[in-house]
């Protein structure tokens, strides 16, 4: 109980926890808001050329490693001012995480029936109202497999949280836990605490949202 004691009153885990729930959430928010309306148009509009370009665009987008884009997107960032700041992991996050959530959200929105929309349009409604309306009340399961996605992807990221945040009061969870291990020696007891305490989250909300997640996953797999 020691390691616990220690990670939670004699280190600024409380901190990193808080920047990695904030930034976590509002990359999870910009992510969901960018990938619905994406996927939709992908979904409904795919005939138009530009919407092809843009599709394998995205998908090309993902064959290239975070890596490559560490030195491009922190020189970004310093001509932003935003290195030390939440804004510029939240940035970074969303960038890698929209392309893959717009497929989600597409292979979701292709399940379901174009009638319902017609029949929307006919009484009136439009294409804003129809998606808020018709089309993400009866995709919620997508939508949680989505939102957990990103989610998940913030919450566990280390290359860009390590480089774009030197300053402790905007750390996040996953560089912070790395602090234990010094120079000459690594505090195990303390790390492995603050690693127990880092996955409870992504426990508990696996937990509670298991049954979504999975019917989230499988939307849009079988046809017919």
């Amino acid at each position: 109980m020691k390691h616990f004691d220690n990670v939670l009153n004699g280190s600024a885990f409380i901190t990193f926890f808080k920047n990695s729930v904030f930034i976590a959430v509002v990359t999870t928010a910009a992510s969901l808001m960018i990938s619905i309306f994406a996927g939709y148009a992908l979904s409904r509009f795919i005939r138009f050329k530009g919407v092809k370009v843009f599709s394998v665009a995205m998908l090309l987008s993902q064959m290239i490693p975070g890596v490559l884009l560490l030195i491009p997107l922190y020189l970004v960032m310093k001509n932003l001012h935003l290195i030390d700041s939440y804004w510029s992991l939240i940035l970074a996050y969303t960038t890698f995480t929209v392309p893959l959530c717009t497929f989600m959200m597409k292979g979701f929105f292709d399940t379901i029936p174009y009638e319902m929309e017609e029949s929307a349009e006919i009484d009136g409604c439009s294409r804003i109202g129809i998606i808020f309306r018709i089309l993400l009340p009866v995709s919620l399961p997508s939508l949680v497999a989505t939102s957990l996605f990103a989610f998940l992807n913030s919450w566990n990221e280390f290359m860009f949280g390590f480089v774009f945040i030197n300053d402790e009061a905007h750390r996040t969870l996953t560089p912070g836990v790395s602090l234990f291990k010094g120079l000459y020696q690594t505090d195990w007891g303390s790390m492995m605490a603050a690693s127990v305490l880092s996955v409870l989250p992504v426990v508990i909300i696996f937990v509670f949202l298991q049954r979504f997640l999975i019917e989230g996953m499988t939307a849009g797999a079988v046809k017919g």
